[in-house]
């Protein structure tokens, strides 16, 4: 099995990282990082770097495509060779998949039209303009079609993904060998359940 995860400058890392320590476990599995060019892509916000390893030149057919997102989504959003390279993968591939912005990304591409998605909650009425039909879950899948809500999401896709390919048992094998048994400290993981203040405060951060 061979999984591509697109990695570039300003990502979220947790987007692409959450979902390689599920994936990088399917039995016979092969988990690559490409890039447009390969070396250090810096993450959002941090001196964390990723190394793309290849180029998208040498990765062309993947049976698992994973875009994830971030601030730099923007700029990938504009980048043709990126998004001819995401349009080729998928013809392709077994799944097509995103975490949080990186749905737009496939969105921008035309991967998504007439077709349902999920992103981050900020994000959610962007997809709309791709001929998508958000939809307000954690995973969503439409066909070979996985995309997940933000961030942390991309571990519950990813273990979606296992147990979609190699079936519940490996999925939850995977799952209690990561200990993925998450108890948040408050229950505010979502606009529906988060106070208003809370999510006008991040709205406005996001909007700076």
């Amino acid at each position: 099995m061979d999984i591509a995860i697109l990695l570039y400058d300003e990502l979220t890392a947790l987007d692409a990282i959450g979902p390689y320590e599920v994936l990088k476990l399917i039995p016979n599995s092969r988990v690559r990082f490409v890039g447009k060019t390969s070396g250090p892509k810096k993450m959002n916000g941090s001196a964390l770097t990723l190394i793309a390893d290849e180029t998208l030149f040498d990765v062309q057919e993947p049976d698992i495509l994973l875009i994830p997102g971030g601030p730099g989504a923007t700029a990938i959003m504009k980048d043709a060779e990126i998004l001819g390279w995401i349009r080729d993968a998928h013809e392709t591939s077994r799944w097509t998949t995103s975490v949080c912005t990186g749905s737009l990304i496939l969105g921008v591409s035309g991967i998504l039209m007439g077709k349902k998605a999920t992103s981050h909650w900020m994000a959610m009425n962007s997809l709309k303009q791709f001929g998508s039909e958000p939809v307000n879950d954690r995973v969503v899948r439409d066909g070979k079609i996985v995309t997940s809500a933000g961030v942390s999401a991309g571990i519950d896709m990813a273990l979606t993904l296992v147990g979609l390919e190699c079936g519940e048992q490996t999925a939850k094998t995977i799952q209690l060998g990561i200990e993925y048994d998450p108890r948040p400290p408050f229950d505010c993981g979502s606009p529906e359940k988060a106070s208003p203040s809370i999510v006008e405060l991040l709205r406005s951060r996001a909007n700076k």
